[in-house]
């Protein structure tokens, strides 16, 4: 009976002490969390002629549009101010110079009240022009001037129908803005130019770019861009690698994205000092038809070109991104010898396309850079991929309390049974 008391009390003083040691990092988090302002998503949907088309799951593409929106409204983080833009839904005549002008903010930036924005989705009908440049310009002005994260979400099925405005260009003057706003892409079962110039929209704004064909793909697309939004991630930047190690840009910690072509390798040149350690990955997209069997390569090499790590990924047409990633420490060094040196990430895929398909621009990449400081004793137990953290040390405690007392429990009965015989 004494044992059990002392194994209840020590169990207890044990859990209140990690519960009190705790709670300051969940106050901050909490803390942290309502100081950022609200993340604004603004859904800019292509409601011209052609949505009329039936060729999604045997459907209008109008009306897997509008079951989208419902959906995704119906999962909008409260946290998320969203709203909704049309292009193209009100005129229906043959005067190029008013059907460019179509553009119409049909529910506000703001607090969602679902109802309402369903409502209001619910009446369109497919109807006019595709003005994606001009309702692009009007949806960067639906956005207050706050440091919250600003997405633009473009649903088209069509090129835009009036240029000479360039919608890619336009995406580059809202990017050239600094404003943070990024604006992702969306292609209902888009040809060849389509898709080029929605691409093209997405990298001038670090987005991306996704072809759609069925129902579930496009719900579940767009709900996870407005997801995004609501987490505090990293707006990715532009970067051209080069055919080189020697001419490589030089990356800090951070997230960029790049296009690369069939068979190119793509360099990134990293410093790293004495005592940190590189951690790296890399996404390759697959936004057009692709042959089965690919993967993608990343290595870390010397200056020279000696590799020091890898890390490799293959697929069989089963996923449209293959990832994979590296870890480098750099040992410490005297402190005559310390010095940083110069990694460079090389980066490759093996993707191919049927001769039909264009090659040009390359497929999409999206690189994470990490430079942290490098293990250490205390760490080292991490390192066989056991976690880091407190709850791991609190883990071991625990099991080592609870098999130090079973021990003694049973060493004491066996004591106890041997002197009564």
């Amino acid at each position: 009976m004494i044992i059990r008391q002392r194994l209840a009390a020590g169990l207890c003083t044990l859990l209140a002490a990690l519960a009190v040691g705790g709670l300051p990092a969940t106050q901050a988090y909490a803390d942290e969390t309502d100081d950022r302002p609200a993340p604004q998503v603004e859904l800019v949907l292509d409601v011209s002629g052609s949505m009329r088309a039936r060729d999604i799951d045997g459907d209008s593409r109008m009306a897997a549009a509008k079951q989208a929106f419902n959906e995704v409204l119906d999962a909008t983080p409260k946290e998320v101010e969203l709203g909704i833009r049309t292009l193209g839904a009100n005129y229906p005549g043959e005067n190029r110079k008013t059907g460019c002008k179509d553009t119409q903010r049909l529910y506000p930036v703001g607090p969602l009240d679902r109802t309402e924005a369903k409502t209001a989705v619910a009446t369109l009908q497919p109807t006019g022009w595709t003005p994606i440049g001009p309702a692009l310009l009007k949806a960067a002005d639906d956005f207050r001037a706050t440091d919250a994260t600003k997405r633009i979400v473009l649903i088209s099925d069509g090129e835009d129908t009036c240029q000479p405005l360039d919608p890619c260009e336009v995406a580059r003057e809202i990017s050239a803005k600094g404003i943070g706003l990024t604006i992702d892409t969306l292609g209902l079962v888009a040809d060849a130019k389509t898709r080029e110039q929605l691409s093209c929209i997405a990298d001038a704004t670090g987005g991306t770019y996704t072809s759609v064909r069925h129902k579930e793909e496009l719900t579940d697309r767009v709900g996870q861009l407005v997801d995004r939004a609501a987490d505090p991630v990293v707006t990715p930047v532009a970067v051209d690698g080069a055919a080189r190690c020697a001419d490589a840009p030089p990356l800090k910690s951070g997230l960029y994205t790049d296009r690369e072509t069939f068979g190119e390798h793509r360099y990134y040149r990293v410093d790293v000092e004495p005592g940190e350690e590189l951690r790296a990955s890399v996404s390759v997209a697959a936004d057009r038809a692709v042959n089965r069997d690919y993967g993608v390569l990343l290595r870390a090499v010397t200056a020279h070109g000696r590799e020091i790590v890898r890390g490799q990924e293959s697929g069989d047409g089963r996923t449209d991104v293959i990832s994979t990633g590296l870890r480098y420490p750099k040992p410490e060094l005297d402190d005559d010898e310390a010095q940083a040196e110069s990694v460079c990430l090389q980066v490759s895929h093996s993707y191919s396309a049927p001769a039909s398909v264009k090659t040009s621009p390359g497929l999409p990449l999206e690189l994470t850079v990490d430079v942290v400081d490098g293990p250490d004793q205390a760490s080292d137990v991490a390192a066989f991929g056991l976690g880091h953290g407190w709850w791991l040390l609190a883990a071991l405690v625990v099991v080592g309390f609870l098999a130090g007392v079973l021990w003694g429990w049973v060493s004491r009965w066996r004591v106890a049974v041997w002197r009564t015989n």
